[in-house]
């Protein structure tokens, strides 16, 4: 399966934008979603996740700012991000963990990434 990850691009601080990431190819089923966040020189690191049951948990660095949302019919993973900072900008990575080749056997998929860039 691959994941189109789009919605990025550049804001003022205070700003919203809105990431989809959307999937092709054949989904038995969805477990964990998850977005990262990669700045260039350092680790990527995750931003905020949700479970199949639709459980959300988020970074400290987003929490009250960032809300992941799916869409289950089509598997479609959201990130609303408002409030944006500065410190936001970076390309942003959507992670599936789903069952592709049989519905017991799960594995894991990046999408390509949508760079956010936060204007001070």
């Amino acid at each position: 399966v691959q994941l189109q990850a789009s919605g990025g691009g550049l804001v003022q601080t205070g700003g919203s934008l809105k990431l989809s990431c959307v999937p092709s190819g054949k989904i038995y089923s969805v477990d964990r979603m998850t977005w990262y966040r990669q700045v260039p020189g350092k680790q990527r690191e995750w931003v905020a996740r949700l479970s199949n049951l639709g459980a959300a948990d988020y970074n400290d660095f987003v929490k009250g700012r960032f809300t992941i949302s799916k869409d289950n019919a089509k598997n479609v993973l959201y990130l609303h991000m408002n409030s944006l900072k500065p410190d936001d900008t970076a390309v942003y990575y959507c992670h599936y963990d789903a069952a592709t080749v049989h519905p017991l056997i799960f594995s894991g998929f990046w999408g390509q990434g949508t760079l956010v860039t936060v204007s001070s």
